[in-house]
């Protein structure tokens, strides 16, 4: 493990762009003592300036003749000790290149040194009381230094000038007078670019815990007041109380001075999460996510540098935010695919991530779910992890009567397709008339998955990837899901050119909707998918809606299935539940049971009981219905027991090695050759699967290939594969290593 040299006159560079190797510089008279481990800096590369991160300080150079470093850009390391380390790890781990680890660990903002932003902000000089009694013996004259004043006082004595001006239609003028009454003063500070919003919340106490609740907590606070590293499994039903046992954990941690990350897998759980912990403690809270704006990455790194923000909240990068006395991290649904960054490397996995960097704060780790991923469960189970159990719901709530519903008799009934099943319709429409709400899951958004030509049977397809076109009827275009192509909709054929009617095929999220108020004219649905939910807060709008009963029936893709608290949903429907299934993976029927356990637990949250209607043509499917039992444990003892046999994790670790290009034969060459490199190289302990098509086959004219390796060992290959890398380093065929991948389809 790299150690921090602390003094020297010497510093090795990361650059930020594509260089694999540490460069050396002699550190000026005048930044010596400012120099740091994780400083940003600007030096000079051959002829041109170039940005990059110390990595080291050290007493002597690796080589004879060192430039100078030509200016220091940050007046402080932008990494903690632990990231030092993390970046390290995962640069073995995940067999990536420092510098693009360092590019996933730090936002751009604070890569490209974005400057903070200042505002002229208003405060009072004399009390509040005082201020309301001036206000009042103003001249009718002077309206608007009144308007001001009285605003001044609703905003508690302090706020930003531009607010108060429109606010009060008032001009600068108004200000200034009231100024050199020495009422209020204006001062510049800098501005905040925050993306939590302002609401005040009443302070709640925590709440009372079930038996289960405290022994799971009781465990938590131990290893926090014990302040060694440990992992924690919260392995609950859903509705089980999980959320409570978290936040009474932060409570501790903060007791005892230490830092929090709270991470969740998707963005549109945030909101529920920043509500539940800023209706719990007055501690400023930091926001990190994907969605939001640069400015706000680089305000709330900076507010979380300064343990101004001690809890964090985010989605899967917020694990690298620089908290300084971290203590605890939070990875709820630790099972969800979302936490693996797929496509890019470092490919890595937020959850265990999490854990390695918990061991090196001395941190405790909380992993929480309803489905535990297989290698969570198999790790508490052997003792690496402390399991804890909660096996009821809270209060009088109870899990869901779930009724699995044969579609094929269904077609059979209405002597065709149909979306709803007659039991599922029944459903909808007893909680439309009690004022209950429905929640209604299938996995796929557009209108229609297909179309077909009637006259020649060519099904419309991208040009650039080998799958269809889904139509959006809202648009009334064809598009790509994979590469965001898309075309208006055409009366011709572009095979036979005939002007032949078309059929389509498939349902996706928006037909649902339309299908829906066919049926029940009166209703009101909401959407949440893709397309749904593209602009930022859009996520946030349409959960606020749903809550507060605007809407009678949820229409959505998976993110509705993780987490969502909606007291008033006691229908689910899972519209075609065999989707997953049909995906050549060896997490198929995992994903399949998490999904199905996930979206049903979404009912009867509340104190009215729950129902699921599960919509399949597999009734007898065994994970389906172990699935609609929510037995966990003898899925877990069925599914392990295969894995086992041939070999998939919990059992192994899994490397995906994937190429794509331009031409379909080379890449499959270079897979072929990759492939031979390192059974040449590596151990007989590492086994081989043949090289194939990957799931998407081509994707944005890239035609793709992959091959996986099986080893207990991944470090052991580290060394090898980034030697494969170099061998790809000046090629048209871009190799990408993935190590413990979500998938072994796409």
């Amino acid at each position: 493990m790299h150690s921090l040299e602390l003094n020297g006159s010497f510093a090795s560079v990361v650059l930020d762009d594509a260089l694999d190797k540490f460069l050396d510089y002699s550190i000026p008279q005048e930044l010596l003592g400012k120099v740091f481990v994780g400083s940003r800096v600007i030096v000079p590369v051959h002829t041109s300036l170039r940005k990059g991160t110390i990595w080291a300080v050290k007493k002597t150079a690796s080589y004879a003749t060192v430039k100078d470093i030509h200016e220091l850009a940050s007046e402080q390391s932008v990494l903690t000790e632990d990231l030092i380390f993390l970046a390290q790890w995962m640069a073995s781990y995940y067999s990536c290149p420092m510098h693009k680890v360092l590019k996933t660990i730090l936002p751009s903002s604070i890569r490209n040194h974005m400057k903070e932003q200042n505002e002229w902000i208003v405060e009072n000089l004399e009390p509040l009381a005082k201020l309301a009694l001036y206000a009042e013996e103003l001249h009718a004259r002077f309206p608007k230094q009144k308007k001001l004043l009285q605003l001044l006082i609703e905003e508690g004595g302090k706020s930003p000038l531009p607010f108060l001006l429109t606010k009060a239609k008032a001009s600068r003028s108004s200000l200034v007078s009231l100024e050199k009454k020495k009422w209020i003063t204006l001062k510049k500070e800098v501005k905040e670019r925050a993306p939590i919003w302002d609401d005040d919340y009443f302070i709640s106490k925590s709440k009372p815990l079930s038996e289960e609740q405290q022994e799971s907590l009781s465990k938590i606070q131990k290893s926090l007041s014990q302040q060694e590293f440990a992992t924690h499994l919260l392995y609950g039903v859903t509705g089980s109380g999980k959320t409570e046992v978290y936040l009474q954990a932060i409570e501790e941690a903060l007791r005892l001075g230490k830092g929090v990350i709270f991470l969740v897998p998707e963005v549109a759980l945030t909101s529920q999460t920043i509500e539940r912990i800023k209706s719990r403690f007055e501690e400023k809270i930091a926001l990190l996510h994907y969605r939001l704006s640069e400015g706000e990455k680089r305000d709330a790194w900076h507010q979380i540098q300064s343990q101004k923000a001690k809890i964090v909240i985010g989605a899967r990068s917020a694990i690298f935010c620089p908290v300084p006395c971290l203590g605890l991290i939070i990875v709820d649904e630790e099972h969800d695919s979302a936490y693996k960054q797929t496509g890019d490397s470092p490919s890595y996995h937020a959850r265990d991530v999490a854990i390695v960097r918990a061991k090196f704060c001395k941190a405790v780790a909380v992993l929480g779910s309803a489905t535990p991923s297989l290698e969570s469960y198999q790790n508490a189970l052997i003792g690496k992890y402390t399991l804890s159990l909660l096996t009821k719901r809270l209060g009088k709530a109870q899990m869901p009567e779930v009724h699995i519903v044969d579609m094929k008799l269904e077609y059979a009934k209405h002597k065709g397709g149909t979306l709803f099943s007659d039991k599922l319709l029944s459903g909808i429409k007893k909680r439309l008339a009690v004022g209950e709400q429905s929640l209604l899951l299938l996995n796929r958004r557009g209108y229609h998955t297909s179309q077909i030509c009637l006259q020649c049977s060519h099904i419309s397809s991208c040009p650039h990837c080998e799958t269809s076109l889904t139509y959006h009827h809202q648009e009334n275009r064809l598009s790509c899901h994979l590469c965001d192509y898309s075309i208006p909709l055409s009366q011709t054929c572009p095979k036979c050119h005939s002007n032949a009617s078309f059929k389509f095929q498939g349902a996706g999220t928006e037909l649902v909707e339309k299908k829906l108020y066919q049926i029940f004219p009166q209703c009101r649905v909401l959407r949440m998918d893709a397309d749904t939910t593209k602009r930022k807060g859009s996520h946030d709008k349409i959960f606020k809606q749903f809550r507060s009963g605007k809407a009678d029936i949820l229409v959505g893709t998976q993110m509705i299935a993780k987490g969502l608290h909606f007291p008033s949903v006691t229908l689910v429907g899972i519209l075609n539940a065999d989707l997953t299934l049909s995906i050549p993976d060896f997490r198929a029927s995992e994903s399949m049971f998490q999904l199905i356990t996930q979206v049903s637990g979404r009912s009867g949250r509340g104190e009215l009981p729950g129902e699921v209607v599960l919509q399949t043509f597999l009734p007898t499917q065994d994970t389906l219905k172990l699935a609609a039992e929510q037995n966990y444990e003898k899925f877990f003892a069925e599914e392990s027991q295969i894995r086992q046999i041939f070999q998939y994790p919990p059992f192994t670790h899994l490397i995906k090695i994937a190429l794509h290009g331009p031409v379909c034969e080379e890449v499959k060459q270079k897979a072929e050759e990759a492939r031979k490199f390192l059974i040449d190289r590596l151990p007989a302990s590492f086994a081989f699967l043949p090289v194939v098509p990957a799931g998407h086959a081509k994707i944005q004219d890239q035609y793709r290939f992959q091959f996986l390796i099986k080893s207990t060992k991944v470090l052991a290959a580290s060394a090898i594969l980034r030697s494969l890398q170099n061998e790809f380093k000046h090629s048209k065929i871009h190799l990408l290593i993935d190590v413990d991948p979500s998938s072994t389809f796409f």
